[in-house]
């Protein structure tokens, strides 16, 4: 024991994480990996306590690793931080972590394991708790998959009781008073006379000090501000406009750069000439990137319009030229060789469905846009040997290890600043801007350019939610569900990030992609013959990671199934999906929703109610959708929403976080898709991919639960119910089940 607090001592001093993985670092050489990334940054009078923490005389600073593109993670983080470490939220600073391995995120990890969310069976305990070491490695500093609050929860809250308790003991060995009768307070440690200490007074001496290892977290029942509605720290900076997000970044002589790459995705380049841009005022450069090219000029304007004046000569690849060439290669993918999980085969799958009356149908998804409000953007600099990049990324690590390679730098001579992010969903884990930055900062040496996508770039050239075809065949015996075969095809995303550099490591095809089969196969209902396979289509438009990823498809494929099937039956489905279910926190969301949505109530001849559930990020959620027959079509009306979360540090946030993502879902699911004409995409701004609007939001009633055996996020679970909860909706006032969307190609809506 006295070798394993050796070790965990060992680790705090170097990332302050022991507590957050038990005690995953036993073996020394991951301390390497771990030296704390603040070190090197420290101005004269400032002190790193962890790398979570950073105090100086001006005030204390608390280090928030995951990007903040509005969902609220950097309160939430800087709360977890600020319960232990005795301060107040409206006393402390926030600020992004600098790319480091110190900041690695074990739950992207975790999320990825072959393990249903309610398997709390030995084996899956075990991997959870390892998760660690491969995200230590391979260096996850990734901000997604609703996995910042549970993958911090622990380590957050340790590293402000280590600067606690080590603040403490600086106070001791200054007045000689013992530690244990000391206290702290408001940023200040107290002695027994009631002096009071500050810790911006103790900053220095406590840097001198070993660190305190594995102190006391605080339980809940003494929580002063986790578990209350925070004010948001960055709610100020966002309403003045003070807040720096990538597109703001001025630099002194700074240039602006506008992309523009081949119109058929995946192509390249052949030649183009830029004369007549080179000619235009205010115009520096045209910049070859490969695949496109990049204008540099004085605005941003001035760069956009100098692109419609290169002509260019593109490669035209060899992919399908229309939306239903498309999906003819998904259809020819349920082929037994490209198969790429089975992660659930229950009982005699065969032998139940033979002879037995068979409900079956086939689903289909588009390709999605992010969409993100705010462009792709990074401001870059080459500065002597240093290459200096300002952007809004979901992986710094991964961002400065792409953006060495594409300037052929060492990863030591780039200096990668993380932004705010004016939206995320994916996207910006994608690396393609930030290489492209880099390529226009080595052309253009020492000359910082803020290199900005053109909405129409972005919407046009992807990467994209895949399109993907779901498929299933039932049998129903005496009102009772009695076998499933359910299974889906998509290009596969690992593959994607991979080939374009988004992924920590190389992901080699032989590895299933789980985002495939993601809340596919392992929904909790507890049905004796179940079977789920995944198969791999080949590649077709780039795909990436879209908000619930691979959730996003499968539980319109999943939910709406399971109404079919309760339709068939004869049963209700609410009641049906209760009798089926095998875990007791996703039965209670479900009853949540069902009693705040009054369900079984009669609405009238030109209203319906829909239900879906999910178990999406590990985090159970249902939703009721309520649709209203109008004279120009249908309308969403209300949607209400439940999910555990196993504990809220936040209800405010957490509310808002679960209607964005309904309202996200909402929106795909009535009028988003990506289609393709002559092997170029169709869609280019909001004006032909039509994101919801204010006025087509429903009121959207929410309630949180806390059943669950662990924390969860929420950036993700509100959107995947949301497409089935409409479309059974849709069926139940209707008649009409459609099976593809948008559904709004189908039936109008307003």
């Amino acid at each position: 024991m006295a070798n394993l607090r050796k070790i965990a001592r060992r680790t705090f001093l170097v990332g302050s994480v022991a507590v957050a993985g038990g005690v995953v670092f036993g073996i020394r050489t991951y301390n390497a990996r771990l030296e704390n990334p603040l070190t090197a940054r420290l101005g004269e009078g400032e002190a790193a306590l962890t790398p979570y923490v950073k105090i100086s005389a001006d005030g204390i600073t608390i280090i928030t690793p995951r990007a903040e593109m509005g969902q609220g993670i950097h309160t939430t983080l800087a709360a977890m931080v600020a319960e232990e470490l005795d301060v107040e939220l409206s006393d402390i600073r926030t600020e992004h972590g600098p790319p480091s391995s110190a900041y690695y995120n074990g739950g992207v990890v975790e999320e990825g394991y072959p393990f249903p969310a309610t398997d709390m069976g030995v084996v899956a305990e075990f991997a959870r708790a390892q998760r660690d070491i491969p995200a230590v490695f391979l260096s996850y500093q990734i901000t997604g998959g609703s996995t910042s609050t549970h993958d911090g929860y622990e380590k957050m809250r340790a590293a402000g009781a280590v600067a606690r308790e080590t603040l403490k003991l600086a106070a001791s060995a200054r007045t000689g008073v013992p530690v244990e009768a000391l206290a702290t307070r408001a940023g200040a440690v107290i002695l027994p006379d009631g002096q009071e200490i500050p810790y911006t007074d103790l900053a220095m001496d406590a840097a001198g000090i070993d660190p305190v290892p594995t102190p006391e977290l605080r339980p809940k029942a003494e929580w002063r501000i986790l578990g209350t509605s925070q004010d948001r720290l960055d709610v100020v900076d966002k309403s003045t406009g003070a807040a720096l997000y990538a597109s703001d970044i001025r630099l002194p002589g700074m240039r602006f750069g506008a992309v523009r790459r081949n119109p058929h995705v995946r192509g390249d380049l052949i030649s183009f000439d830029a004369a007549e841009a080179l000619a235009m005022p205010g115009v520096d450069a045209v910049v070859d990137i490969g695949n496109g090219v990049v204008v540099v000029a004085e605005t941003t304007w001035a760069a956009m319009q100098a692109l419609n004046a290169i002509e260019f000569v593109w490669e035209n690849p060899a992919l399908p030229m229309t939306t239903d060439d498309h999906f003819d290669v998904l259809a020819q993918a349920f082929m037994p060789g490209n198969l790429d999980s089975r992660q659930r085969d229950d009982g005699d799958v065969d032998a139940a469905l033979d002879g037995a009356e068979i409900i079956e149908a086939e689903y289909r998804v588009p390709y999605l846009a992010h969409a993100t409000l705010e462009p792709m953007s990074a401001a870059t600099w080459l500065d002597g040997d240093t290459l200096r990049i300002w952007t809004g990324t979901q992986g710094p690590t991964v961002a400065r290890r792409e953006a060495a390679k594409a300037a052929g730098l060492e990863e030591e001579q780039v200096e990668l600043t993380t932004t705010l992010l004016g939206g995320g969903f994916g996207r910006r884990g994608e690396m393609d801007f930030v290489q492209i930055a880099a390529k226009v900062a080595v052309a253009l040496p020492d000359l910082p350019v803020l290199v900005t996508y053109p909405r129409e770039e972005d919407i046009s050239r992807g990467p994209y939610r895949p399109a993907s075809i779901g498929r299933f065949r039932a049998a129903v015996t005496d009102g009772q569900l009695t076998a499933v075969e359910i299974s889906s095809t998509s290009p596969s995303i690992f593959r994607g990030i991979t080939e374009r550099g988004g992924s920590p490591a190389p992901i080699p095809d032989f590895v299933p992609d789980f985002t495939i089969s993601q809340a596919l196969w392992d929904q909790p209902y507890g049905i004796e013959n179940y079977r789920a396979s995944a198969y791999r289509c080949p590649d077709l438009l780039p795909v990436g990671f879209w908000r619930s990823v691979g959730a996003s498809q499968n539980a319109f494929f999943h939910e709406c199934m399971m109404d079919e099937i309760a339709v068939a039956a004869g049963r209700d489905p609410v009641e049906m999906r209760l009798e089926l279910m095998t875990d007791d926190p996703s039965r209670r969301v479900l009853e949540a929703v069902a009693e705040m949505s009054d369900w079984g109530q009669a609405r009238g001849p030109d209203r319906a109610l829909g239900v879906a559930f999910s178990l999406c990020f590990s985090a159970p959620t249902a939703q009721v959708v309520e649709v209203m027959q109008t004279p120009n079509g249908l309308k969403v009306t209300q949607a209400w929403v439940a999910v555990d979360v196993g504990v809220a540090l936040d209800p405010r946030n957490l509310d808002a976080q679960l209607i964005s993502g309904v309202n996200f879902g909402l929106g795909a699911a009535i009028g988003e898709k990506i289609t393709v004409t002559d092997g170029m995409v169709d869609q280019s701004n909001y004006h032909d991919y039509p994101a919801m609007r204010m006025y087509q939001s429903p009121i959207i009633h929410t309630r949180i639960l806390e059943n669950a055996p662990r924390i969860r996020g929420i950036g993700e679970p509100g959107t995947p119910a949301s497409a089935p909860a409409l479309a059974n909706a849709v069926f139940a006032l209707t008649g009409q089940r459609i099976r593809t969307l948008p559904l709004g190609d189908s039936i109008p809506f307003i």
